[in-house]
């Protein structure tokens, strides 16, 4: 209850408001929807998304209190992070909401962007309209869901870990790399699924498949602009032929 509390004062805080009567008057719905969450011990999850595209302010700080504050404005990059998940009639940019009895189902899309992991090229995918299943509190646990897509992996340089026509989510909040972690990295124009470590004035790329050697990208220079990490991996899933 206490977690609930938390929340609901969050919201109101960053909705610029103070009583429960005024934070339903800023989603357009009743004081008595707040009086049956209370009682229910749950917030629904369309509130935090709704204040985060109406205010701009980080959902992993509505939620979890943690990263920015409301009295601190985001910048730019975090307000397109946090308006991506719009959930306007539980159509979002980035998937579909939906309630079950006792959770809420993001359905994601497959990006057309095909992610290699062996020479870093892009394929065009043809699975552009299939959509994955994910629990919301499975995915509040792993980033933020805002900023999650999901991408196809090809080639063979990230085996045994990751394997060819794997699908990967990438959680484009998490672009501080952080050793060892893996993450789609854009050198250029292409795309790769690596394991990234730091060394002094560059990044090296590391893949699973000892077959690839280590790729090491000067990050100064003319081509420090074209370096980008794109996300991290959070979760790797396989179909079964």
């Amino acid at each position: 209850m206490q977690d609930l509390e938390n929340q609901l004062e969050r919201l109101k805080k960053a909705s610029g408001v103070e009583s429960d009567t005024a934070f339903a008057q800023f989603l357009g719905i009743s004081q008595g929807s707040i009086s049956g969450a209370k009682k229910k011990g749950q917030l629904p999850h369309s509130w935090f998304f709704q204040v985060a595209e109406k205010t701009g302010v980080s959902t992993d700080w509505l939620f979890f209190g943690r990263g920015e504050n409301p009295g601190v404005t985001p910048s730019s990059d975090e307000k397109k992070t946090d308006v991506f998940l719009n959930i306007l009639g539980k159509k979002t940019q980035n998937g579909t909401l939906i309630d079950c009895d006792d959770c809420q189902i993001l359905m994601l899309p497959m990006v057309e962007a095909r992610l290699s992991a062996g020479n870093g090229s892009f394929e065009t995918s043809g699975n552009a309209e299939r959509r994955y299943a994910f629990r919301m509190d499975f995915l509040m646990r792993k980033g933020q869901p805002a900023s999650m897509v999901l991408m196809r992996v090809a080639g063979d340089s990230m085996e045994p870990e990751v394997h060819h026509n794997d699908v990967v989510l990438i959680d484009q909040s998490q672009r501080t790399p952080r050793p060892g972690g893996l993450y789609a990295v854009g050198v250029e124009d292409l795309v790769y699924l690596k394991v990234v470590n730091a060394a002094p004035g560059k990044l090296v790329l590391t893949s699973y498949n000892a077959a690839y050697p280590p790729l090491e990208v000067d990050a100064r220079g003319d081509l420090a602009d074209g370096i980008r990490i794109i996300g991290k991996a959070v979760w790797v899933g396989r179909e079964l032929t």
